[in-house]
């Protein structure tokens, strides 16, 4: 803990230091240099993704209230978790066969903040300077391209999709009276069951007991949003 301590110190030392450098630069440094010093027990990727944001967003590159959904970009599409997974080899791959002698599983230990680990590294020292200062290149690269991936297509599909489903809203409104969050409920629980009106959705909505109407309403959702 004491070294995940000191590295985290050090890139919070970094990210002062290049203030008024590029954002792009700053947001893959702080990105992956987080998730390589790697201090929580879980959740250390989803906390790289969001500095991304994070930086971008303190840095001005991206303006109040927009933040950019690179998680989805990356889910999405399986290019994009290879190329994610790639990201991280870059930098852990090389190190492992440097250290390939220097680590083990065996006995379980439990660590300082309570962590249980069988996972034992004996090279501390030695392997620290690589953590210091690591050779971000690669990794600078595909923040930049996933960035570009989630502005020109993530982002385009969603506000395509937003205004399909305001167009979807409005053509239900004309036929069942409500108020948004009801009509939003009928057509999420349409998209989730392939567009066939499942019996508790008539149950907590009793008009659509009224087949022409609930036929009319499947319709109407189903060419909004392109998903017949």
């Amino acid at each position: 803990m004491g070294d995940a301590r000191e590295l985290l110190a050090g890139l919070s030392i970094t990210m002062a230091k290049t203030q008024g450098k590029s954002s792009m630069v700053r947001a893959a440094v702080a990105s992956f240099g987080f998730i390589y010093i790697h201090p929580m027990a879980d959740g250390n990727a989803r906390i790289s993704r969001f500095l991304v944001n994070d930086f971008l967003r303190r840095d001005g590159a991206v303006p109040a209230p927009f933040i950019l959904p690179i998680s989805a970009t990356i889910a999405n599409d399986s290019r994009e978790r290879v190329g994610y997974d790639r990201a991280l080899e870059a930098f852990s791959k090389p190190f492992m066969q440097r250290f390939g002698d220097r680590y083990d599983f065996n006995t379980e230990v439990e660590c300082e903040d309570g962590v249980r680990t069988n996972f034992s590294f004996d090279a501390y020292a030695e392997a620290m300077p690589v953590w210091r200062y690591p050779d971000l290149t690669h990794q600078m690269e595909y923040v930049g391209h996933v960035v570009r991936r989630t502005i020109q297509d993530e982002m385009t599909n969603e506000a395509t999709y937003l205004r399909d489903l305001e167009r979807a809203r409005l053509a239900v409104k004309n036929r069942l009276e409500g108020p948004d969050a009801d009509i939003d409920a009928i057509i999420r629980s349409l998209q989730q069951n392939a567009w066939q009106l499942s019996g508790a959705l008539k149950k907590r909505f009793f008009q659509l007991d009224d087949a022409r109407l609930a036929k009319l309403i499947i319709e109407l959702t189903s060419a909004d949003l392109h998903l017949n």
